[in-house]
């Protein structure tokens, strides 16, 4: 009978075990505050850190601001209230999500920012593709095919959003006392409002040689009001979608800088974890972009 008994409390010990190791290999909580889910780009960044995630059999919560500065403040704190252990946060405004970041420092969660930067909040590392770099060569590639003094356009992301305000800086860098641009307009990285911005540049400045767009969709929406109005015009765009290749390989545009989002959600993920293993992490972490032409 007190074999039985020792059996039994042994067994007892090693199921407790087993779904003991079992909770506390899974028991790393993290969560990342997304700009938008109706981009490509932040899809794959996404999918690269849930993938990254899963491999470590770490909890990620993943939070969709849909490019809403007000929804994406909400959503941090509501990630600060269930106490995940750092927050990674890709700002649909640098400045807007400076506040809601502050509050999960002052909750002391870590927070990595992604792609974009956050002003004025000591992040614990910011992870980012060099986009001045990435842009400048792109306004050399744009003056190697139109030449110098050709009257471009120039269509703009989300005001405020470092990604913004870095693209447009490197193309400058570029082009500043090369080309005419003759219009500098938002489009909000929105393919939709990219076809009415660029018609509405076409109708005030037909002899437009050239369009710098700062991410792929606002290019693939100038390409279609360029099309509609049977122009030859140069677009260049960047983040290097899965339709800006196609366009390329097509021949319609020009040339997109190469992003590496599903890399950059990835490195996210890793950094988070030695954050929260205590590990030294660099406060700024690029990573390398790339011109893909005809």
């Amino acid at each position: 009978m007190k074999k039985i008994i020792t059996i039994i409390l042994l067994f007892s010990i090693f199921i407790f075990s087993c779904s003991k190791s079992t909770s506390n290999s899974n028991s790393i909580n993290i969560g990342l505050s997304v700009s938008t889910l109706n981009n490509p780009f932040f899809v794959a960044l996404s999918q690269g850190a849930k993938d990254k995630a899963k491999e470590l059999n770490v909890n990620l919560i993943i939070v969709n601001a849909s490019d809403d500065t007000a929804k994406q403040a909400s959503d941090i704190e509501d990630l600060i209230s269930k106490n995940v252990q750092v927050i990674i946060v890709n700002p649909v405004d640098s400045d807007a999500a400076a506040p809601a970041a502050e509050d999960a420092i002052a909750a002391n969660i870590p927070i990595i920012s992604l792609d974009r930067a956050i002003n004025g909040v000591e992040v614990n590392a910011q992870i980012s593709s060099d986009n001045v770099a990435g842009a400048k060569i792109a306004g050399e590639y744009l003056i190697e095919l139109v030449g110098n003094d050709a009257k471009v356009a120039e269509l703009i992301g989300i005001p405020g959003a470092s990604a913004t305000i870095d693209r447009g800086k490197g193309f400058h860098q570029a082009v500043d006392n090369k080309l005419n641009i003759a219009a500098m307009q938002t489009a909000n990285f929105n393919r939709a409002e990219g076809l009415t911005v660029m018609e509405n540049i076409l109708q005030a400045n037909p002899d437009i040689k050239g369009v710098f767009a700062h991410n792929d969709e606002m290019a693939l929406g100038a390409l279609e009001a360029v099309k509609a109005a049977g122009k030859d015009i140069a677009v260049i765009g960047f983040d290097a979608t899965d339709d800006a290749l196609l366009a390329i390989k097509d021949g319609a545009m020009k040339a997109t800088v190469a992003q590496q989002p599903s890399l950059m959600g990835a490195m996210a993920v890793e950094t988070a974890i030695k954050i929260i293993n205590s590990e030294e992490v660099d406060k700024y972490i690029p990573v390398e972009v790339s011109l893909i032409k005809e």
